[in-house]
C-alpha cells in the first residue's frame, strides 16, 4: 500500500499555533514602535518652541506669554496631527505641553513637556512614565 502524500491535520494546527505566536508578538512590537515614531512629532515642535522663546528672550529680556507670539496658532497642532500644544508662561520661564490626540492618546507616555532650563517631562528616569521606551 502507498502512502499519499500531503500534510495530517496535526500537523496544519501546529503551524497555525506558531504563525499566530508570532504575529501576536510581531503586531505588539509594530504598536510601541508607531507610538515611539510619533513622538517625534512632539519633540520636533517642543523643541522648535524652546529654541523660539529662546530667541524671544534674548531681543525682549523675557518669554513669550502665548505661542502666536512666536508665530504659531494657539494651540498650536504639531506637524504631523498627532499632538496638541500648548504653552503656559510663568513668572520668569515658560512651559511647552504637547498633548496627544486620537490614536496617540493611548501611548503611555501621555503628555510631554519642556520648560526654560530644558526639563523635559516626563522624565526618562521615571520607569512608570516610561513603560513603553524613552519618551524623550
Amino acid at each position: 500500500m502507498e502512502r499519499s502524500r500531503g500534510f495530517t491535520l496535526l500537523e496544519m494546527i501546529v503551524v497555525a499555533a506558531i504563525v499566530a505566536i508570532v504575529a501576536a508578538i510581531a503586531v505588539q512590537s509594530y504598536a510601541r514602535y508607531t507610538f515611539r515614531a510619533r513622538r517625534t512629532d512632539a519633540r520636533q515642535v517642543l523643541m522648535a518652541i524652546a529654541q523660539g522663546q529662546e530667541r524671544w528672550h534674548a531681543t525682549y529680556h523675557r518669554y513669550a506669554d502665548d505661542l502666536s507670539e512666536l508665530g504659531y496658532p494657539d494651540p498650536a497642532i504639531s506637524p504631523h496631527g498627532y499632538y496638541q500644544v500648548v504653552l503656559s508662561a510663568e513668572e520668569n520661564g515658560f512651559v511647552a505641553t504637547a498633548i496627544p490626540l486620537e490614536r496617540q492618546a493611548a501611548d503611555l507616555c501621555g503628555s510631554l513637556s519642556i520648560d526654560q532650563a530644558g526639563r523635559k517631562s516626563p522624565d526618562r528616569d521615571d520607569a512608570q512614565a516610561n513603560a513603553n521606551g524613552r519618551c524623550w
